[in-house]
């Protein structure tokens, strides 16, 4: 276990801070958050807040590197400040614990730097101006290659007085975002492909609870390219927290589509079956709204016009977060909250194994409601069936 001789966090958050009256939820949502992302991360954490700031302490011996991994996966957490920590004495005594942290913090100091104090506790004989100056005339005794910079010092120097003086400079970028489970659930359409996983991750970051739903084909698809959706599911509930991962067994589905419906309108027509039963699904489950991973003109099912058709088909909202991303983007993100190794492993799943060589990309609404006619009579009991033999896993 790596220990640190930081005994506590600064946990800043940003959009939360203009919630006005309501701020309150928000901050104490990102608590809890906080407390059931530290169950996994060794040592005993205690979460608080004052003075609009959020705190964890740490007792006894911890992991700095875990627990910082950690709080790194919190949505709703802007920043998180590592902060060296003394009890509050005379100026004298609180300028050597900051000389301190310095060397603890900079091993070769040689940097511009400005002090900035914050005074909770406003009995302490000098005001927060004045102990900014007293620390920094005592630092710059202590280390002369600093210097002091009042307008843009290479390293911001925070002190706060509360029950104990903390120390801090630069953060640790957080994921940012809203706390997941303060703007309801949706359900995303989760494919073993790059884009649906960056999705879920960008809708969850604005608070939304994730459930999925993935389209399974056997034999046409294998149980390793089911896996691989299980997989992606549980890397983004790192993120999000457990999600309720619903698995449709869609073969009957497609090949009754493939049998009776143009080929060229394939995709189309099953893209539109697939939201007709996530939306069933989300509306089971309390969702209130469906999201997927398209890409305007990307493929031909996400074309605008595609789009339009598809959204013909569905009464709740359909969120898509990657709708104006390029592909390069989408996989810097995917990257970057560890999804894409899983994503590009080469296990098919059903919509490649079904797709037409010349789909149509302006699909007329008329001609596709016309044609799905053609299912009259079997479908709807397809449907039906494949909601209600739908295989939930939990990917935590």
């Amino acid at each position: 276990m790596e220990t640190s001789a930081f005994g506590a966090f600064l946990i800043k958050y940003a959009e939360i801070g203009i919630k006005g009256k309501n701020r309150y939820v928000f901050e104490d949502a990102l608590m809890g958050k906080i407390r059931e992302r530290l169950k996994s991360a060794e040592g005993d954490f205690e979460v608080t807040k004052s003075s609009g700031r959020i705190f964890v302490h740490a007792s006894g011996g911890y992991d700095y590197e875990e627990t910082v991994d950690a709080l790194k996966t919190v949505f709703g957490i802007c920043e998180i400040c590592p902060m060296y920590e003394a009890p509050v004495s005379d100026i004298k005594t609180i300028g050597e614990a900051a000389a301190e942290y310095i060397r603890m913090t900079f091993p070769e100091p040689d940097f511009s730097f400005k002090v900035f104090a914050r005074r909770a506790d406003k009995s302490y004989p000098l005001t927060s101006m004045e102990i900014a100056s007293e620390i920094g005339g005592m630092l710059l005794q202590k280390f002369p290659s600093l210097r002091v910079d009042v307008h843009e010092p290479e390293v911001k120097l925070n002190v706060e007085l509360r029950e104990k003086v903390y120390f801090y400079s630069d953060g640790i970028p957080g994921p940012g975002g809203m706390p997941v489970g303060t703007n309801g659930r949706a359900m995303l359409l989760l494919s073993g492909g790059i884009d649906s996983p960056v999705a879920g991750y960008m809708i969850a970051k604005r608070g939304v609870v994730i459930d999925a739903v993935y389209f399974h084909a056997p034999p046409y698809t294998s149980e390793r390219a089911r896996q691989k959706v299980e997989d992606l599911a549980k890397e983004i509930a790192v993120y999000t927290g457990p999600i309720r991962l619903h698995v449709v067994n869609f073969t009957e589905i497609q090949l009754y589509i493939y049998e009776k419906c143009p080929h060229d309108e394939l995709t189309i027509i099953m893209r539109r079956y697939m939201m007709r039963i996530a939306e069933m699904l989300a509306e089971k489950n309390g969702c209130f709204g469906l999201i997927t991973g398209e890409s305007l003109g990307q493929v031909a099912s996400q074309t605008i016009q595609s789009l339009a058709v598809t959204n013909e088909v569905c009464r709740l909202p359909v969120f898509r977060p990657l709708i104006g991303f390029d592909k390069n983007e989408i996989i810097e993100i995917s990257q970057r909250i560890g999804t894409y190794e899983t994503s590009i492993l080469p296990f098919e799943d059903c919509c490649t194994i079904f797709v037409a060589k010349h789909p149509v990309t302006k699909p007329n609404p008329g001609i596709i409601r016309r044609h799905e006619g053609n299912l009259s009579g079997k479908i709807e009991e397809l449907v039906k069936e494949a909601v209600e033999t739908a295989d939930v896993v939990v990917a935590e």
